[in-house]
C-alpha cells in the first residue's frame, strides 16, 4: 500500500480538527466575552530507512486569542466589562474557581450574585449577597454597593467586591464549559490593577470575516488531501494491472 495515503490522511485529519475550531469560533461570534480559539499545524518528517521525502501533519498547538472584544453599552447596573487585561472569578459547583470575561450578572431568589449561566460570582471575601429592595452600584475596582430603594441614600452599604484576577495568559487553559482555569488548578490571586466598567458588556473577539476566509481555505486544503488519496488509489490500481499483465 502506498505510504502516500498516510501522509494525506494525517493532513486531512488535522485539517478537520482545525476546521472544528473555526466552526466553534463562528458559533460564538455573538457570545459575551468569548475568546477565539487558535489552532496551528506543523509538518513532522517521517523517520525511516527510506528517503526523507514525506512528512506528517500534526497539531502544533491549540491556543487562545486573548485580545479584547468590543464594548457594548447596556446601561444595566448588573453588567460589567473588564477594561484591558483581567478576568472575573466565578465559583463552580464543585467549589473550584474559574475565570470569565462575560460580565452579564443577575441576583438569584436568595440574593446571591450569579452569572447568567447560574454560577456564583466570587468575591474577594467570599460569597456576595445583595439585600432585598436595594439597587446595586459596581465601582471600577469591583466594589459592590447596595443602595436602598427607599429611605435615605446615605444608608448605602458595601456588600462585597468582585474578585478580579490577571494570571499569566500562558497559564490559562480553556475548559469544555468555555471557562478558563489555571493549569495548576489553584485559585489565582486578586490583582488590584484590574478595572471594570459598569453598564457595559464585552462582546466576542471573533472576527467573522477572517474566520469565514479561514474556513474556505481549510475546505480547499481538505479537498486537496482527498484528491491525493484518490490519486494514490488510482496509482495502486494501475500498478496492479501492470503486474497482472506481466
Amino acid at each position: 500500500m502506498d505510504k502516500l495515503i498516510y501522509t494525506a490522511m494525517s493532513g486531512a485529519k488535522s485539517t478537520m480538527a482545525q476546521q472544528a475550531s473555526v466552526a466553534n469560533n463562528l458559533a460564538n461570534v455573538s457570545t459575551t466575552g468569548f475568546r477565539a480559539e487558535l489552532n496551528t499545524l506543523r509538518a513532522v518528517p517521517v523517520v525511516s530507512q527510506a528517503l526523507p521525502t514525506r512528512a506528517f501533519s500534526v497539531d502544533a498547538s491549540v491556543g487562545n486569542d486573548f485580545t479584547s472584544g468590543p464594548l457594548e453599552h447596556t446601561g444595566s447596573e448588573l453588567d460589567v466589562a473588564v477594561n484591558g487585561k483581567g478576568w472575573l472569578a466565578v465559583t463552580l459547583p464543585d467549589g473550584k474557581e474559574a475565570y470569565t470575561r462575560s460580565g452579564s450578572l443577575k441576583i438569584d431568589e436568595n440574593g446571591i450574585l450569579r452569572t447568567q449561566g447560574g454560577l456564583e460570582v466570587a468575591g474577594d471575601g467570599g460569597q456576595i449577597a445583595i439585600p432585598p429592595d436595594n439597587a446595586v452600584e459596581i465601582a471600577s475596582d469591583g466594589t459592590i454597593t447596595a443602595v436602598p430603594l427607599t429611605g435615605a441614600r446615605n444608608a448605602a452599604n458595601t456588600v462585597g467586591r468582585l474578585k478580579l484576577v490577571n494570571p499569566p495568559e500562558d497559564q490559562l487553559v480553556r475548559g469544555g464549559d468555555g471557562l478558563f482555569r489555571l493549569k495548576s488548578g489553584e485559585p489565582a490571586d486578586v490583582d488590584e490593577g484590574v478595572r471594570v466598567g459598569s453598564g457595559y458588556l464585552e462582546g466576542s473577539n471573533v472576527n467573522m470575516v477572517e474566520q469565514m476566509v479561514t474556513m474556505i481555505s481549510l475546505s480547499r486544503n481538505y479537498e486537496l488531501h482527498i484528491r491525493m488519496l484518490q490519486s494514490a488509489q488510482e496509482n495502486d490500481k494501475a500498478a496492479t494491472q501492470v503486474l497482472t499483465m506481466s
